[in-house]
């Protein structure tokens, strides 16, 4: 083939692609992840791909970041037929980038096949529009929960949220980890008391979420571009800035409560605010793994009551590593009916791959292999593969060296690939029925008969 014929066969941007060890720690995390979801409750399921675009833009998400124009690339006659009837707005299709959305509206398609309050995991690949960078990505899978009912929803499904995050992130070992937390409520209803329009309180709780990132100089700037009085910035900066322990600012938000002017949207989200903190307790959540944080305000327009934000202490410019909160009304766009809702997500890919760079997690080993048994000759092969197998039996990942090599070139291939033991066998260990066992990782090797090698290795691999 000339070199100008040659086929692009590189990554498409923003696309990732894994070796073998990141994906087996992929594979780890998601089980991690799935095994404490499913202690408390929550089943999987999972939703297409693509959904319809009126779908996808339900509540206020307009598609900044939907990957549009999903459909067949269909013969011209075909085409032609399409574009007759018109098929477009609720025919356009687009790919899904987020899940929370597609649930409501896989509720509202199965409403009477579900069991309320409906509590679902999914981990499915989602897709975003967005220009692709170190850390972002058009293609990534997110890991999320959430529980709907019907009418009411206990705010104790709220207080679960951070014993399940706080299980998950000490399971993988990443670190100091604090999840932040606030009510929505409290935050729309101090903008009341202070003067903001209702028209003027969505931007506001936007340039709110935009703190961290651009800093208090800029979130005035932009407060006073809305229309907000420099009196009203002031206040609005000094409110979020409330600090503290969590009794202590809970009494601080109590003691504003009774002075404030139309305090009764703020009083109530200060009520429930209290409900979750004292039920997070309950469940066991250390005081240093939670806090109140006024300023967290999540941007998108569905959340209505308790948001989260949890942050990797020392790794505070990573961003937030598991985010969330309650909305009312979202899966009543659907249905017009009020179906309560509150959940979080993991955004996988995203937090695997600032892990790996920042150096808190390493990837695996290319194979979940831990043993190579080794090929010193062909014709003791069916000694090598019931040997093989005998060990699978017990539990033990193998893999059977077909080829037969240089032992030495053998035991590099074994290392390579992080497999710590190999089982030699030649003629006089097979007419003794022992195998020699060798440590890779610290070069010893022992003589072990074949009846007990299983058990040997097993012991082994639990001191190692």
């Amino acid at each position: 083939m000339a070199k100008a014929d040659k086929i692009n066969f590189s990554t498409p941007s923003g696309f990732p692609e894994f070796l073998p060890g990141e994906k087996r720690l992929e594979v780890y995390l998601l089980d991690t992840i799935r095994r404490v979801f499913e202690s408390y409750g929550f089943t999987p399921i999972e939703t297409p791909a693509v959904e319809r675009l009126e779908v996808l833009q339900a509540k206020g998400n307009q598609g900044d970041n939907i990957i549009y124009g999903i459909d067949p690339i269909l013969p011209p006659n075909r085409q032609a037929e399409k574009d007759k009837a018109g098929e477009t707005g609720s025919e356009a299709r687009a790919l899904k980038f987020d899940q929370t959305v597609p649930l409501a509206a896989y509720i509202a398609r199965h409403l009477n096949e579900l069991t309320f309050p409906f509590a679902r995991y999914q981990m499915d690949v989602v897709f975003r529009g967005e220009r692709a960078k170190d850390g972002r990505f058009r293609q990534f899978r997110q890991c999320d929960i959430d529980v709907v009912a019907r009418r009411e929803l206990s705010l104790l499904y709220d207080a679960q949220m951070p014993a399940i995050i706080t299980e998950i992130f000490e399971a993988v070992n990443i670190g100091d980890f604090l999840i932040r937390i606030n009510n929505r409520k409290i935050l729309t209803g101090f903008f009341q008391s202070v003067g903001i329009t209702e028209n003027q309180i969505k931007s506001c709780i936007g340039i709110i979420d935009t703190l961290e990132k651009v800093g208090e100089n800029k979130v005035k700037q932009h407060l006073e571009k809305e229309g907000i009085l420099a009196e009203q910035t002031q206040k609005i900066i000094d409110f979020i800035k409330i600090d503290g322990n969590v009794d202590e600012v809970l009494d601080k938000l109590k003691h504003l409560a009774q002075n404030l002017p139309e305090a009764e949207q703020f009083s109530l989200g200060v009520t429930e605010l209290e409900t979750v903190i004292t039920g997070v307790r309950n469940l066991g959540v250390a005081d240093n793994h939670f806090c109140i944080d006024l300023a967290i305000a999540r941007g998108l327009d569905y959340y209505t009551g308790t948001v989260y934000e949890t942050t990797l202490l020392g790794h505070e410019a990573l961003g937030s590593i598991c985010s969330g909160g309650r909305y009312e009304e979202l899966v009543g766009t659907f249905l017009g009916e009020k179906m309560p809702g509150v959940g979080i997500s993991i955004g996988l890919t995203r937090l695997i791959s600032r892990l790996l760079k920042a150096g808190i997690l390493s990837t695996l080993p290319a194979t979940p292999a831990q043993v190579m048994v080794v090929n010193l000759q062909e014709d003791l092969m069916p000694i090598y593969l019931k040997v093989s197998q005998n060990l699978r039996q017990a539990g033990i990942n193998v893999i059977t060296s077909f080829d037969k090599r240089a032992l030495g070139k053998q035991f590099q291939l074994a290392d390579k690939q992080g497999i710590q033991f190999c089982v030699i066998i030649g003629s006089e260990e097979a007419a003794t029925q022992k195998s020699s066992l060798k440590d890779l990782k610290t070069g010893e090797q022992v003589e072990v008969g074949l009846a007990n090698l299983a058990e040997e290795v097993k012991q082994r691999l639990q001191l190692s």
